[in-house]
């Protein structure tokens, strides 16, 4: 499997494109604030063709750059049901005003094909399988996506701003909802291969296993410590 990836936008939020290798088909996770660039230079650079653009949430850092990037190449965009009103209202989903001068740099709306994701499925996209884990906490919609592993090469999680390396999702957003975050963490999380490579929506990967031992939250949802200050992490 090939995976590029880079830090985008005023967030550095982290956007991937994922395919079975250089010269092939390809999706991208989270195209956010300014990644359309670097979208193009990386399906440039090693000959993809983009089918799909998955997003693990809807905060506009993670789906700023939806649109053109969608109707750049004619592809759909996946998102769960719960965070698609935040593709064309980012303010409601902040709670806040984004301010006029970041707000002119934002592509805002829907682009002409969503599908929506479901909790359990599997997505069969570019040759690759992306199962679909609802997590909540950090939004009500967020979503991981997992691929299994192959030979010599370990499980892929994909985790959005569900779980950071040494942190995870900030939960007073609205939607936001900490006990949930660490429902999902247990849930989705601590069931998965120590050797599963976490790549998350900020900051440097990680594993479960490395997470596991030393990250407090995840710590205390497999119960094994009282509750950590509270993180802030993410949009």
């Amino acid at each position: 499997m090939f995976i590029a990836g880079f830090p985008a936008g005023a967030w550095g939020t982290n956007c991937y494109l994922v395919a079975p290798g250089p010269g092939e088909e390809c999706v991208i996770v989270d195209p956010g604030h300014q990644a359309a660039r670097g979208v193009e230079e990386l399906v440039r650079e090693h000959r993809l063709k983009p089918v799909a653009v998955v997003l693990t949430h809807g905060h506009i850092d993670h789906v700023a750059s939806v649109v053109p990037v969608c109707g750049a190449t004619g592809i759909p965009a996946w998102i769960h049901p719960e965070d698609r009103y935040m593709m064309a209202d980012p303010e409601k989903a902040l709670g806040r005003s984004l301010g006029t001068q970041l707000m002119g740099e934002l592509t805002v709306g829907e682009p002409d094909d969503v599908r929506e994701l479901t909790d359990g499925s599997v997505l069969e996209l570019a040759g690759l399988r992306l199962t679909v884990d609802h997590a909540p906490g950090h939004t009500k919609g967020s979503v991981t996506f997992r691929t299994p592993g192959a030979e010599d090469l370990p499980p892929v999680l994909f985790s959005g701003d569900l779980l950071f390396a040494g942190s995870i999702g900030r939960t007073d957003l609205p939607g936001g909802d900490s006990e949930a975050i660490m429902n999902s963490l247990a849930r989705v999380c601590l069931p998965l291969d120590d050797a599963t490579v976490v790549l998350s929506g900020h900051g440097g990967q990680t594993t479960i296993g490395r997470e596991r031992a030393t990250n407090p939250y995840l710590r205390q949802a497999a119960g094994a410590l009282g509750a950590p200050a509270v993180p802030r992490r993410g949009m």
